[in-house]
């Protein structure tokens, strides 16, 4: 189902965060040029000999041309050749290595403060090129730094990084009497450990580690050449000798794992945030298996049960956690306390950890004769024996009020009926069952400790910024806890600092109050030295039927590449992808079914696929690969009697809904209105057969409500509830909602994806997805950016299409047939 109207690719961020124009750093020039101080011809000159003509004319050949020639093509050539922008170059007369401003010498590379407006602190500027024009005028050319409040960052800036700046690409030529003062900027190595970064920052008046580009908000790591440090570019001279400024090799201060290492590395370890039923982490594994990296769901993490249980009935190698982000945070930091208090990382012979999930370790104890207690002691009558210990968690699990760590516990004697939640102070006798629970737990990998997860994803849910929240708190954000998620998904990466991160989000996090959230997640990962890079992708551009505009926030270890935003990969022509297989009734109750026929269009053949043949699956020996492929969850909400007979007589047309019923007409400002003509309509039950609401919706403008989609149109955005009142839901030629699985196919799942819980549950599962497609493409962004693939350009192709890139490279799927 769909064709889209224009094609949507991944796009810098939204209308808050700052534009080229927008940004300060493009404004200094002309500021500078306003403001310069009034300088007397001796207190500002260029001395020492000039360049040898010839050789600054091979290197700045615009300077030297009597006036600006435009390279073939019309577009202008850079001061030193390059291609750039539309505007007159300054013309030189000569070109120098050092100039001499109020009786202090400047050289190439120097780094200074240049005279910005009253009241305003100074502008700072690294000297790229110093010469005379044609008018006998001195010049510099400036390659500008950020401050942090300067950056789309702005106002989420700790003061511990009041020293940090960030070196920017924009350059423009100032005269010579604009510089104020000369400072010292110092190259620092990123390093993950800010306690020993601070200690290796020599002394210096600001310092330097990212540079900081506009398109997608990339804040990425220096990438030195000692060659050309003093510039920052090839168009300058190099003067290394006598600089002021102290330099760092970064690629020998942090070195890039060796390609040995990684192939040593068999699999990549994610965990997902907020998981929901896994969608995220099944794109970004699918995707990072067509680019040759295997990367495995080792944990999960959410709060809605039914959501746990979708995800560990598709991926049972998972290890799935029902709890609150927060509480999750807090039992990392005691997992590792007691992983330390049993020796099991105080040594480098410590027990060696496995990628075995726990789920595949519950068989019996060896022993099951073991006393909790001390060896050779008795258990007290009035005392129950402790089996074994089933599983940890921090929280409240007995409601009692009383927060902490807990166990589940077995009891010898007992059956699972009886197993109970335990304090662990209330274990103070059992010593041994909690080191053979705490190591086995350590060995099987039950919890990632900090450095063990490579990959962290998550979409926190930020309620507080939705449009339907009346009291939303514009001054202070994070002080809403409906926003506090955010924070948790930081602290959660601070603790456990993985290479990379992938955050989604809403497009209304860029906007609501000014962007602050967005503001606040680039702040978070940068303070704790990440690389960022931001930007949108909408749904429909990587194969899907759909709009659906979200926010993707990557961030990576500064010693690894960050990775690329993929290029769209389709328009979003009519590609069938709800086809009409068969009939389904607003009334259908089965959960499951054969398919019936064979496949007639490629996507179904692919949407088809077994789990077995599906690209980046991990596959196990207890799911029977044999058997036949079945469709799951394709049934509708069960309209009520009412809404039913209103479906029913919505016609099977295009653009069709509630104002197609009778005793409704649009007046000339497309706004319903009552038929006067004739009376209003009503139901067998005595409702009317056009409800007020329908009437009243978006001040009577609106033709969402009991609106039918149809076969050449997209869908907006998959949503998480499914009744008609007030969005477009309507089967084209069915008298129904779309069914879970239909949602489920709009947003990319395989058909073999298994929903768990109540109707209404799963189609908020749906609903709150990231849609698989665009996972899958980030996942081989990641892949690629893992094997040091990726280049400083924010955007890379992609090698494949959905649905195709679906399939497993040795899969036969395509000979076999689906019907009964």
């Amino acid at each position: 189902m769909g064709k889209a109207r224009k094609r949507e690719g991944p796009a810098p961020a939204g209308d808050s965060f700052p534009t080229q124009e927008e940004d300060p750093i493009t404004l200094l020039s002309s500021k500078a040029k306003k403001t310069k101080k009034a300088k007397l011809d001796s207190e500002l000159s260029l001395v020492g000999d000039p360049i040898p003509a010839a050789e600054a004319r091979k290197k700045w050949p615009l300077r030297y041309k009597s006036q600006n020639k435009l390279k073939k093509g019309g577009v202008p050539e850079s001061a030193n050749g390059e291609s750039g922008e539309e505007e007159d170059v300054l013309q030189a007369k000569s070109h120098y290595t050092q100039a001499m401003v109020d009786g202090v010498l400047y050289k190439l590379g120097d780094d200074a403060y240049v005279k910005a407006d009253d009241g305003n602190p100074d502008y700072i500027a690294r000297i790229v090129e110093l010469f005379e024009t044609t008018e006998g005028e001195p010049y510099f050319n400036a390659q500008w730094f950020y401050r942090i409040e300067d950056t789309v960052i702005k106002d989420y800036a700790q003061s511990a990084e009041s020293k940090r700046v960030f070196l920017s690409e924009i350059k423009d030529d100032n005269p010579l009497n604009c510089i104020v003062s000369k400072i010292k900027i110092a190259l620092v190595a990123p390093n993950m450990d800010l306690a020993a970064k601070e200690q290796k920052i020599p002394p210096c008046d600001l310092y330097y580690d990212m540079k900081f580009t506009l398109p997608f908000l990339t804040f990425q790591t220096m990438k030195t050449d000692n060659s050309a440090r003093d510039s920052g570019s090839s168009s300058t001279i190099s003067s290394e000798s006598d600089s002021n400024n102290s330099t760092i090799d970064v690629n020998d201060a942090v070195a890039k794992p060796s390609k040995a290492h990684r192939r040593e590395k068999s699999e990549l370890y994610l965990l997902d945030l907020y998981s929901g039923c896994g969608a995220m982490s099944t794109g970004l594994c699918m995707g990072a298996s067509l680019s040759g990296v295997k990367l495995v769901t080792r944990w999960a993490v959410d709060i809605n049960p039914n959501a746990c249980k979708s995800l560990k009935i598709n991926h049972p190698e998972t290890e799935v956690r029902n709890e609150a982000a927060e509480d999750f945070l807090f039992l990392l930091k005691e997992w590792e306390k007691l992983c330390r208090n049993f020796s099991l990382l105080a040594s480098e012979e410590h027990p060696k950890q496995s990628s075995n999930s726990s789920s595949d370790n519950e068989e019996d104890e060896e022993d099951q004769d073991n006393d909790c207690a001390n060896e050779g002691s008795e258990i007290p009558s009035e005392e129950f024996e402790v089996e074994k210990l089933l599983t940890i968690c921090y929280g409240d699990p007995n409601k009692t009020k009383k927060r902490g760590i807990y166990f589940k516990v077995r009891w010898k004697g007992y059956g699972p009926s009886e197993d109970t939640w335990e304090p662990i102070e209330g274990l103070s006798k059992c010593k041994e069952k909690l080191k053979e629970f705490v190591t086995k737990g350590y060995r099987s990998n039950i919890l990632p400790l900090p450095g063990n997860a490579d990959f962290i994803c998550g979409g926190p849910p930020c309620q507080g910024i939705s449009g339907f929240n009346r009291f939303r708190n514009t001054k202070a954000p994070l002080d809403d806890p409906k926003n506090h998620q955010l924070v948790v998904f930081m602290d959660i990466v601070d603790y456990l600092k993985p290479k990379y991160v992938l955050m989604e989000n809403v497009v209304d996090i860029l906007k609501f109050a000014g962007g602050f959230l967005g503001r606040y997640a680039l702040g978070r990962l940068i303070s704790m030295n990440y690389q960022a890079r931001l930007g949108m992708m909408a749904a429909g551009s990587y194969g899907l039927p759909q709009f659906r505009m979200r926010v993707f926030l990557w961030g990576s270890h500064p010693s690894e590449s960050l990775p690329q935003y993929p290029l769209p990969t389709h328009e979003v022509v009519a590609r069938g992808g709800i086809p009409n297989e068969f009939e389904v009734t607003n009334d259908e109750s089965q959960d499951e079914r054969r398919y019936g026929t064979t496949c007639r269009t490629d996507f179904q053949r692919y949407i088809r696929l077994k789990r077995n043949d599906v690209v980046g699956y991990t596959t196990t020996a207890a799911q029977n690969v044999s058997s036949p492929r079945m469709l799951y969850d394709h049934r509708p909400l069960k309209l009520n009697t009412d809404d039913y007979e209103r479906v029913c007589r919505i016609p099977k047309k295009k653009g069709a809904n509630f104002r197609d019923l009778p005793g409704v007409s649009v007046g000339p400002d497309n706004k319903v209105e009552w038929d006067q003509s004739m009376e209003r309509v009503m139901l067998p039950s005595g409702k009317p057969l056009v409800p007020d609401y329908a009437m009243k919706f978006v001040r009577g403008t609106s033709t969402k409500p009991f609106g039918r989609l149809w076969w050449d149109e997209i869908v907006a955005t998959v949503v998480t509830r499914a009744e008609p009142h007030n969005q477009v839901v309507l089967h084209p030629v069915q008298d129904r909602v779309l069914t879970i699985r239909e949602n489920a196919r709009l947003q990319g799942f395989p058909d073999c994806y298994k929903l768990y819980g109540p109707i209404k549950e799963r189609y908020i599962q749906v609903g709150n997805a990231v849609a698989v497609p665009v996972a899958t493409a980030l996942g081989y962004s990641f892949g690629m950016a893992w094997q040091g693939f990726s280049d400083d350009e924010p955007l890379t192709a992609l090698p494949f299409k959905f649905p195709s890139c679906l399939e497993r490279s040795s899969s036969t799927h395509m000979e076999e047939d689906d019907s009964d």
